[in-house]
């Protein structure tokens, strides 16, 4: 199969080397011809790479994995060339000036596109890339799941219809990581570590309760998998930033956490939740809207 990769920062790398090493070839675009992530791993001979979105149109299966802020930018890019291919999205996050999951936004610019689907779970991408057994939720109709498991079968894929509860999985475990590392170093001692982290999870839970998700999602890899693995480790990008907001120090690159603790609760608000403990722990993260 032929697979269309838009991203070319660590996460998008491993998901194009990931797809050829399952049997595919694949397109893979960067932003201005630049590649800068997994610099130091070889690239599989079946990935192409190009700067221009109009050689993705061949594809099958189209993978968008830019980060959350440049999601939307990325699809009114891509509306251009489009052919009704498929769409996978492999973003996490939250948009953060609307608040928007990356479904929404896909289907705000890009209403054309009548089957995407989401991948979310436990998955670093450099462990990925190099074939580290990792397992994913892949969440959409059956045309998308079809196409994934032919992409991605070098991955465990576990099948779900709950598109939004995987992306409240995605947006919640990165808010949660934060919360995790600003605990580690903050909370008084273990035992008040775990009520925090619960009741703030239990408040996310709720959230997805309200917007129709299925609470089994957060059971599945995308939820307590991903949950386990980004708040358990320093390796986490929101975990390490947690600390170091902690510690008063300053800390580098993008964190979605804030961006994803800002919009739960504005969601939250907008459908009638209450999220004391997430409020409580926004303000003593000294996050601003």
């Amino acid at each position: 199969m032929r697979v269309g990769v838009l991203g070319a920062g660590a996460w998008g790398t491993a998901l194009a080397y990931t797809c050829a090493n399952s049997g595919n070839d694949v397109i893979h675009w960067g932003f201005n011809g630049v590649f800068d992530g997994l610099v130091d791993l070889q690239k599989p001979n079946s990935v192409s790479r190009t700067d221009n979105m109009n050689d993705l149109m061949d594809s099958e299966l189209l993978l968008i994995v830019t980060p959350a802020a440049f999601f939307r930018e990325t699809v009114k890019k891509l509306k251009e060339y489009y052919k009704n291919q498929p769409v996978l999205i492999c973003t996490k996050g939250m948009e953060a000036q609307s608040g928007m999951f990356m479904s929404e936004i896909l289907q705000t610019e890009l209403p054309e596109c009548k089957n995407f689907g989401v991948l979310s779970g436990p998955q670093f991408a450099r462990e990925v890339a190099v074939g580290v057994p990792t397992g994913s939720t892949l969440a959409g109709n059956q045309i998308i799941k079809n196409l994934g498991h032919i992409a991605l079968s070098k991955l465990y894929l576990e099948d779900s219809d709950d598109v939004i509860g995987a992306q409240l999985c995605g947006v919640g475990k990165n808010a949660e990581s934060l919360i995790s590392g600003y605990l580690t170093i903050k909370a008084l001692g273990e035992n008040e570590r775990a009520l925090v982290f619960t009741r703030a999870w239990n408040e996310i839970v709720s959230i997805a309760e309200k917007m129709g998700a299925k609470c089994s999602t957060f059971a599945g890899l995308c939820g307590v998998g991903d949950l386990f693995l980004s708040a358990t480790s320093a390796t986490s990008r929101n975990f390490s930033a947690g600390m170091a907001i902690a510690k008063g120090e300053e800390y580098t690159g993008t964190v979605e956490g804030i961006y994803a603790l800002c919009g739960l609760i504005n969601r939250a608000h907008n459908l009638g939740v209450d999220t004391p403990v997430l409020c409580d722990m926004k303000s003593k993260l000294h996050i601003n809207d």
